[in-house]
């Protein structure tokens, strides 16, 4: 059986290279198939990688409380845009008595203006927060000082700014001890100044925190002197309360404690939905990984189209082939070849077509990656698993796209297709 394998398998290149260039165009589909397969799925395996990665970058052991939705008569507000929460709440959850499995909780209110030094100006975030949003999120300071708890009490016009909004404000000139103005929203605007008291180290881009493009401020000016920070009730309100757990596996304890905790402070009864959010680094790491997964697989298939499209071809050629080799046939059937064997030959030509092809496309696919990736455009990342179901992708498409020529070779009366003309 392996011997007729064998010889069936030199006939059917023996066949391909006898028409070269017939051969190679008709390749060609499947080429182009299989290196968008492993191209795209590449570039879907990076993104997923590249999430997570952003994710896991400050800690896994972190838990974020948001506002959550709240009805006002027939219009419900946008998810986090509520004012639910209160710097009160975060004293709250930083009480060992009350969340015994945090160890560090940060407070932030913020959001995005522009910064103004001499004829500089970029736009960032501005960020409220205190001294411990240093620890929690794992960043250090590369000139002064972060934010303190005198800073805090005293409302303190003070600011410590990202690695990248330094650059680009400073340039080289050292920016410790010189006030930017922060510009005031609204319509009548304004300005408030501050003096610059430190800068952080480059930290990198994160789906949590982007220190190098943010300006830190004490919470209390935010909320007083920048920003309208208070509820209708005159409260100080907070726009996420970051709290850092002992471990990976403290994490969902202390989730447990703080909605205990917020449910009982905001009062919300059994049938009431909660206007806060307490979410995990582990599921939005889930969230992510579910995300990206249908992206790849939705990239996948569309580079699948492909595939078909060069698996047509691959019918096309090989029905041709049949009707140029009607004699041949006949002549090979006369000499007491049979069904099968002539339904071998042409199927396994098909197959020779699909899984050559399937190699130069894996081939030129991690190429495409590999240059994607050095780009520094988005990263890409060739895994064995792409590759493995690329190839067999073109192994399947030769099979079924090969079965009716074959099937219409091996039928072929012996007579009648010896006096084929």
């Amino acid at each position: 059986m392996i011997g007729a394998l064998a010889e069936n398998v030199q006939v059917a290149w023996d066949g391909l290279r006898a028409n070269k260039l017939r051969a190679g165009l008709t390749m060609l589909g499947v080429v182009i198939g299989v290196a968008a397969v492993v191209a795209l799925l590449s570039i879907g395996e990076g993104a997923r990688r590249s999430i997570t990665d952003s994710i896991s970058s400050v800690g896994t052991n972190l838990l974020f409380v948001s506002p959550g939705f709240v009805d006002r008569g027939p219009v419900r507000g946008a998810f986090g845009s509520a004012s639910t929460l209160t710097l009160d709440d975060s004293e709250a959850i930083a009480d060992p008595m009350n969340v015994p499995s945090a160890i560090a909780v940060a407070p932030q209110y913020g959001r995005g203006s522009q910064i103004i030094f001499g004829d500089a100006n970029t736009n960032v975030e501005v960020v409220g927060t205190t001294p411990e949003y240093l620890d929690v999120f794992g960043l250090s300071v590369a000139m002064g000082r972060f934010l303190d708890e005198r800073d805090v009490d005293r409302r303190s016009t003070v600011a410590v700014l990202g690695s990248q909004v330094a650059e680009d404000l400073f340039g080289d000139f050292d920016p410790e001890g010189q006030r930017i103005k922060i510009a005031l929203p609204g319509e009548s605007g304004g300005r408030v100044s501050v003096t610059v008291i430190g800068v952080l180290d480059e930290q990198g881009g994160s789906m949590l925190v982007d220190a190098d493009d943010s300006v830190y401020v004490p919470i209390s000016t935010a909320q007083f002197k920048l920003f309208e920070g208070r509820n209708p009730l005159g409260d100080a309100i907070v726009s996420r309360i970051n709290v850092e757990a002992g471990s990976e596996k403290g994490a969902a304890g202390a989730a447990d404690e703080i909605t205990a905790l917020l449910t009982e402070r905001h009062r919300i009864g059994a049938e009431e939905d909660a206007d806060f959010t307490v979410t995990s680094q582990a599921e939005m790491l889930e969230l992510a990984s579910d995300v990206t997964r249908v992206l790849t697989i939705f990239l996948g298939a569309i580079a699948g189209i492909s595939l078909v499209v060069g698996g047509i071809g691959i019918m096309n050629i090989m029905l041709v082939s049949v009707t140029e080799r009607t004699r041949e046939i006949g002549l090979r059937k006369a000499v007491g070849a049979r069904k099968s064997d002539v339904l071998a030959q042409f199927l396994l030509e098909s197959v020779v077509l699909s899984v050559l092809g399937g190699i130069v496309g894996v081939v030129i696919g991690i190429a495409v990656a590999k240059v994607v990736d050095f780009s520094g455009l988005m990263r890409a990342v060739p895994s064995p698993a792409a590759i493995a179901l690329a190839l067999a992708a073109a192994l399947a498409v030769g099979l079924f796209f090969g079965i009716y020529p074959a099937n219409r070779a091996a039928g072929l009366s012996p007579i009648e297709a010896l006096h084929y003309e």
